[in-house]
């Protein structure tokens, strides 16, 4: 009786755990079955292939014609083991891949995709090839429109060089996320796992999910000016230390993480000039070199007498200038200030203080060494000495 009463008792248990028809356990709710791991695609899964055509296309820039047009048999033979079609267009500039019959993963004509967009941006075939594994994904991350009013300032602006300022500034801050000698990238290469390429306005990464996401975050805070790249980085490298001890893997890490906040730097300000008030009358018209010889008389001068003056002028000129450079020569041989001799009835002064100075020094020399004296004076000695004194006095008197 008491078995049974145990069995009921589990049964009503198990009853009360599973509340819907849908809470019962699953054949595949094992903790020895990793639910993330990507497994490779089987040709059995889809012997039918594909029932649509499906293609993409993409444009390539004309600096990369030549280096496609050497790659593109690798890459065809990549793309062929997989059962896509790859055509290269020199005509318009694009670059095509589509699915045949031969086609069993339905998921490829997605890599494919990935693979010539890659291309396109200035990835190397070997490289880009590599999107085709299941456990590589890519992101190519705009940079271009990030930088502030970039667009609106080119198409709105009159002043040149208005344009000009926020490309360079595009420019180097772009160039934050290189580093020097693409020391940056490459620290970020190492602790995300991901392949970055950075070219013209976007950012093309290769790697995993995690990677990618930290990759975008790394690449948009820098364009944006809100953090340099290198506190991004003491943060992963921190965040890879906590990983690596099992005690904190499971804790939150905000409390060893450092927290930067960042400085207001104070900007050049820009003189803005003055706006005169408006007035529907134009400006005055500057006088003419002949209205000026009209003022000063020297129109009315004969052609002789315009010469002379000239050469007065010239000759004056020359003048001064002469004198200017022999003041300049002489200035060399012009001997310098000497000090001024001291008064003898100063000196003798000073003489008498050094004297008194040192017979002060004398005087307390002597002081300080009867007072060393009395101090080493032995008590025996100067009690037998206390004793003989009245008698010499007493001799002295009587005699």
């Amino acid at each position: 009786m008491a078995e049974s009463d145990g069995e009921v008792e589990v049964e009503r248990k198990e009853k009360t755990k599973h509340k819907g028809k849908h809470d019962k356990p699953k054949p595949w709710d094992d903790s020895s079955i990793d639910h993330w791991k990507i497994e490779k695609f089987d040709p059995s899964w889809n012997d039918g292939g594909m029932l649509e055509v499906s293609s993409f296309s993409t444009l390539f820039p004309q600096y990369r014609e030549k280096y496609l047009q050497e790659a593109w048999p690798v890459v065809r033979g990549a793309l062929k083991e997989f059962g896509v079609k790859a055509e290269l267009n020199l005509v318009e500039g694009s670059m095509t891949v589509s699915t045949t019959r031969k086609t069993r993963d339905p998921y490829i004509i997605m890599k494919a995709r990935d693979l010539i967009k890659l291309l396109s941006r200035s990835v190397p075939a070997p490289q880009a090839i590599k999107i085709l594994d299941d456990e590589m994904q890519c992101d190519i991350i705009k940079v271009g429109n990030l930088v502030r009013n970039k667009m609106l300032s080119c198409i709105w602006s009159v002043c040149f060089c208005r344009i000009f300022f926020l490309q360079e500034r595009f420019v180097k801050r772009r160039q934050h996320l290189v580093g020097p000698n693409s020391s940056t990238l490459k620290a970020l290469e190492i602790l995300t796992g991901c392949y970055i390429l950075v070219q013209g306005n976007t950012v093309a990464a290769m790697g995993s999910f995690k990677g990618l996401k930290q990759v975008r975050r790394v690449v948009e805070d820098c364009i944006q000016n809100k953090m340099h790249p290198v506190y991004h980085i003491k943060t992963l490298m921190m965040k890879r230390e906590l990983a690596s001890d099992p005690a904190l893997a499971n804790e939150n890490w905000d409390r060893f993480l450092p927290k930067f906040k960042k400085k207001n730097v104070k900007q050049k300000k820009v003189k803005s000039k003055e706006k005169k008030p408006y007035t529907p009358f134009p400006p005055p018209q500057p006088p003419s070199k002949i209205d000026l010889q009209l003022e000063s008389g020297e129109y009315f001068l004969s052609h002789e007498k315009k010469f002379a003056k000239k050469w007065r002028e010239k000759q004056e000129k020359q003048a001064e200038r002469t004198a200017e450079n022999k003041r300049k020569r002489e200035a060399a041989f012009i001997p310098p200030t000497e000090p001024a001799k001291q008064d003898p009835s100063k000196s003798a002064d000073d003489r008498n203080d050094v004297a008194e100075m040192a017979k002060s020094l004398k005087k307390k020399a002597k002081e300080f060494g009867k007072q060393k004296s009395l101090e080493n004076v032995d008590a025996e000695t100067y009690i037998a000495a206390s004793e003989g004194a009245p008698s010499n006095k007493k001799k002295r008197k009587h005699s």
